[in-house]
This record gives C-alpha cells, structure tokens and sequence, in this order.
C-alpha cells in the first residue's frame, strides 16, 4: 500500500470536503474519511487523506480528544506532514476550539511553531495586519456576527486566538509576506527563538499564499484554510515528497433518485434555495415542529418525497433568514433548535435512501452535513470533480455506493444546486 504523505484533519464535514477537493485540483489522489477510520483499506493509493471531524462546535475537551485520536490514525497510516483545516471565516467561540486543537496536535508532533492561514483570497477571505477580512469588510461586520452556532464578532485574529491558548500569538504583516519565503523563514525562526509559537500570517493573494507554503513547507503542523493547501502539493514534488503525476478525478457513477437537504441560513444559500424553489418540488421544515414533533416532520417528508416524480429532483429545507433563526433560538435555545434540525434532517436522509430510492445528495451547511453522512453510516469518500470552488462531487467508498456533495453554507453561486444536478447528467 502507498502511504500517504499528507494527513489533514478537518473541523467539520464540508470544510473537509473542501479540502479536498483543493487537493484533488493539485492533482492529488484523495481519501476523505468521515470520523476516525477503524480501517485504512479505503485509504490504499492515496496521496492525502482527510480526516472529517465535527469538532468545531463541541466542548474543547472532546475536540482536542477527537482530533488527536485523528492525528495517532494518521499517523499510523504513515503521513509525515499533517494539516489542521478550519473555515475561512475562523468560526470559533471564545473558548475554542481552533486555539486548544492546534496547540494539542502541536505537542502530540514535538512542533515548536505553527502558523494560522485562513486566508481564501479566490473567496474573498483576507488577511491584513492580523485582521480577518471578508469580501472586503472586517470579519465582524461582513455578516458572519449572525452566524447561529458560532458568531463572529471580532476581525483580529491574534485577540481571538489569544482568548482560546495559553500559547504566545503575534502577527506576521503584509510587510514581511512581500519580501518572499526566504526572508519570511529568517522572521518565522527570530519568533520561535523568543518563545512564540503561534504566527497570524497575512495574505492578500494567491501568490501570498504561495509563499507562506513555500516558508512552511518543513513544518511537521500547518493549520489553515483550503486556500494554503492547494498551494502545498506542487511544493511537496519539488522537494521530492510525491510523485511527479498527477491524478485526474472521475465523477461518481451512481444512478437513483436526487435529492437536496439544506440546513445552512447563510445569505449564499438563501439565494441558493430561493432559485431551487421556483424549479423544483420543495418542503420546508419548520424548526418549532423539529423541536417539538421530530418524528411527525419526518413522515411528512418522507410522504411527500414519495409521491414526487422519481425523475425530478426535490429539495428539503430549514433554510431561513436571520431574523427567523434568532427568533426559535431565543424560544428554544441555540443548542436546542440545532440538535433538533441536524436529527430531522439525519432521520429524513436515512429514510429518502431506504424508502424512496435516493441515492445522489447535495447537503448544505456543514453540521447539516455531518449529521447526514453519520446517519448512513458512510465511512469515506473518493473525491471526484469540483462543481464550484470548495465543493466537489464524491462517491462513498462500499459495497453500494452513493454520490454527495457536501457545501459550506457560504460557497457556490446562486444555482449551485443546478449545477451539480446538471454534472451528474
């Protein structure tokens, strides 16, 4: 079995899937397992492997615990350079869990330093003078403040960091990015020579990020974005570390019934689900009924999904506005209305894939996603094509094989769903 050089672990099921499909793009042969793998027969032929965890919302204690359980799995596997992927929008709470998983794989690898890259400049994500931007605006005014599980309030990512570790954070500016790998190297070993261990990179572009891969290329832990990563594998074959060949993806061949679950209430995919509707057959859930009648919700559902045409896609959605959302978390607490909305959505996809033939799905919004694919058992997952930046299409690694694309709340165009109903075609 190859062995695969690069081992990541992902904060949640769609910035995995993310990953990913970055690194599939770099023209590498991907695994994506959905947890910890209790088997690495899946895993046999690939370059990287991605480690899906939901961890970015949890106590920081079972975060940490999660993913140095993943770590010890990749390392086992035989990875020597491993990737700690977070969203591009550093969602986090005060507490965690970014800052104590970080430092936790960083004492688990004897590390002495690590750097932080949320920068996704393809996507609009920034970062100058330590502060986070998003499609031009501080991180805390862009939108994602109204986030429902994790808020973002502050653009400085070294105060933000600073809250979650005990570890010394500082800034590496613009400035320094300018000046090329060389010279940022020099800067990186002057702040680990005085104690710090944690370094805020900035980058505006794409060949800023170029040259933060190019100065952190022998780092045993790099955390970030898919947007450094995509940048690493091209460095990884100068250096001698993989093959000179490039993979290139196939589309999932599975045939049945399509359908779209969609728990994310971001703005993107608002638009998203608003196109879908005036296409195609729709059901929305009601977040007061999840709570308090999960099981009758479910029928329903599953009612309607049945008597629509087999042939025609469906889309099932709590997708709502921020005002709502607030709204049935003030009634019902935030933790409260998640939980209820990821089991429905959970116990509505186990039942469209036993009674109603669906075999293709298109999940939105990352715990969403996560309860999906837990729920269906599926433990890993063969990266095909990318349909829009960060989302590719991927097909589960068993005897009966299903087809997901797994999205970030905030990723895709207005027709996104279309889109990847359209590449299946």
């Amino acid at each position: 079995m190859n062995r695969p050089l690069l081992g990541c672990i992902a904060d949640d099921f769609t910035g995995a899937s993310d990953l990913a499909s970055n690194l599939v793009e770099s023209g590498l042969v991907v695994v994506q397992c959905l947890g910890v793998p209790n088997s690495f027969d899946a895993i046999a032929g690939a370059d990287a492997v991605v480690i899906a965890l939901k961890t970015r919302s949890c106590h920081r204690d079972e975060a940490v615990r999660q993913s140095l359980s993943a770590l010890e799995s990749l390392q086992a596997m035989g990875a020597r350079r491993f990737y700690f992927k977070y969203c591009s929008t550093f969602y986090s709470t005060d507490e965690g869990n970014i800052g104590p998983v970080a430092e936790a794989l960083l004492e688990a690898l004897k590390a002495s330093q690590t750097i932080f890259c949320p920068a996704f400049p393809e996507y609009g994500r920034t970062v100058y003078q330590g502060h986070l931007f998003v499609g031009g605006k501080l991180l805390g005014e862009s939108g994602m403040e109204h986030h429902p599980l994790t808020p973002m309030n502050d653009a400085n990512l070294v105060r933000v960091l600073s809250q979650q570790t005990g570890l010394r954070v500082v800034s590496v500016p613009y400035g320094q990015i300018q000046g090329g790998y060389k010279p940022l190297q020099e800067t990186m070993q002057v702040l680990q020579a005085a104690g710090k261990r944690f370094l805020i990179v900035d980058a505006l572009s794409k060949e800023h990020l170029q040259t933060v891969a190019m100065a952190c290329a022998n780092m045993p832990l790099v955390t970030g974005s898919s947007g450094l990563a995509i940048e690493l594998p091209d460095i990884y074959r100068a250096l001698g570390l993989l093959s000179n060949e490039r993979s290139i993806p196939r589309m999932p061949e599975v045939l049945g019934r399509t359908a779209i679950l969609s728990g994310s209430c971001s703005q993107v995919t608002q638009e998203q689900v608003a196109v879908m509707q005036s296409r195609f057959p729709s059901f929305p859930l009601d977040v007061r009924q999840c709570v308090c009648g999960r099981d009758k919700v479910v029928s329903e559902a599953i009612d309607w999904s049945s008597k629509q045409n087999s042939d025609t896609p469906i889309l099932i959605y709590s997708t709502a506005e921020a005002n709502a959302v607030a709204c049935h978390q003030l009634e019902f607490g935030r933790e409260v209305a998640a939980a209820a909305i990821e089991s429905t959505f959970a116990a509505i996809a186990s039942r469209l894939v036993k009674e109603c033939g669906v075999r293709r799905m298109i999940v939105a919004g990352g715990e969403t996603s996560g309860a999906v694919v837990s729920s269906l058992g599926v433990r890993a997952l063969r990266i095909g094509p990318r349909i829009a930046t960060g989302v590719p299409w991927t097909e589960s690694i068993d005897e009966s094989p299903m087809a997901f694309a797994l999205k970030s709340g905030n990723f895709g165009p207005p027709d996104f769903f279309q889109k990847a109903i359209d590449m299946l075609k």
